[in-house]
């Protein structure tokens, strides 16, 4: 019951998301420019989101410190992401499952993959501050709001590695604030630091956290790469030479980004065409060419997924079973975390 409300609700999302993201634009016009679109680019679209999951591999092995090789590392990865287009998002815990079938304890692959999210998660501030920094139609003081957060994300990120190599320090913290304030005992706060803190115990290992800082950069601008090509699939730059490229690109890849978080849609549908539909408002692109950028910007990524997910599901002979016991992971850990709350 609990599961299909979940679908019912993720529909839902999607399709009033999609709704606002279209709701004043001619479908047909923007039909017919995705028909126009040169197919050589979108085609480079879609293999740069396959080199952007090769290289989230390669991140994904720095971090798990060579325990699987280069090709286990990709596919597992490719498999989550296959599983995460789909409304319960057990994408990770699959990849937690697949990953100890090669002898890697499951807490280590959960582990890796909380720091993969905080890389990107700044990363995310990142691109979004230079996009809103260099965007023309930004409301005042906005874009140098985001840059400011863009390094406090960094600064913080930094003081999380300085926790995670002096534990004692937030831990001795929490246990102070939970005795001043004893109603947070309940949501086992001193638990929730731990783990966090051990997530990034990885990267205490200046050689790992630099290695796994550059692939991480290196993949959002391959990443970036992709949204670019786009730009040129639409002829962008011709048809709207007065648009910043660079800002179009960046809001248009962070902005899906933030879209895709929200945990209750399905693949994405409606967030990731709504963010791209904001980027061309904040840069002043033609709202066809901006709905028609969203759909087909979503269209390669999910395609590339489900391709590349395949193939890793054929290479590492990962059967449906393995895929339930993972999606059985997934719902015994929410009746855990429920039962805590």
């Amino acid at each position: 019951m609990r599961k299909a409300i979940f679908v019912i609700v993720s529909i839902i999302v999607s399709a009033v998301f999609l709704w606002l993201a279209l709701r004043d634009v001619p479908l047909d016009q923007v039909l017919e420019a995705i028909r126009r679109a040169n197919l050589l680019w979108v085609l480079v679209s879609f293999l740069s989101v396959g080199l952007a999951l090769l290289l989230r591999g390669v991140r994904w092995r720095v971090l798990l410190s060579n325990r699987m090789t280069l090709s286990q590392c990709t596919h597992i990865f490719n498999v989550g992401m296959l599983v995460n287009q789909l409304p319960l998002r057990a994408g990770e815990l699959v990849r937690v499952v697949v990953a100890t079938r090669y002898n890697v304890p499951a807490f280590t692959s959960a582990a890796s993959i909380i720091v993969e999210r905080l890389l990107d998660v700044v990363m995310v501030v990142i691109v979004l501050a230079i996009g809103l920094s260099r965007a023309p139609f930004v409301p005042e003081g906005i874009g140098n709001t985001a840059v400011v957060f863009s390094g406090v994300a960094i600064l913080g990120f930094a003081a999380l590695i300085v926790f995670a190599r002096f534990p004692q320090v937030p831990l001795r913290f929490t246990a102070w604030l939970e005795n001043r304030l004893p109603a947070l005992r309940r949501f086992n706060l001193s638990k929730r630091v731990q783990e966090i803190l051990e997530g990034l115990t990885a990267l205490t290992n200046w050689r790992v956290a630099v290695a796994a800082i550059f692939w991480t950069l290196i993949g959002w601008v391959v990443s970036l790469g992709t949204y670019y090509a786009l730009l040129l699939a639409f002829n962008v730059p011709e048809i709207a030479p007065n648009i910043d490229p660079l800002a179009m690109t960046c809001l248009g890849v962070s902005l899906a980004s933030l879209g895709v978080a929200i945990p209750v849609t399905v693949a994405g549908i409606g967030p990731f065409q709504g963010g791209s539909r904001v980027a061309g408002e904040l840069i002043g692109l033609d709202a066809i060419i901006s709905a028609a950028l969203g759909i087909v910007f979503h269209g390669v990524t999910v395609l590339a997924y489900t391709f590349w997910g395949i193939v890793g599901l054929m290479a590492l002979g990962v059967s449906y079973g393995d895929l339930v016991k993972a999606r059985n992971e997934t719902e015994q850990k929410d009746e855990i975390l429920s039962s805590e709350f």
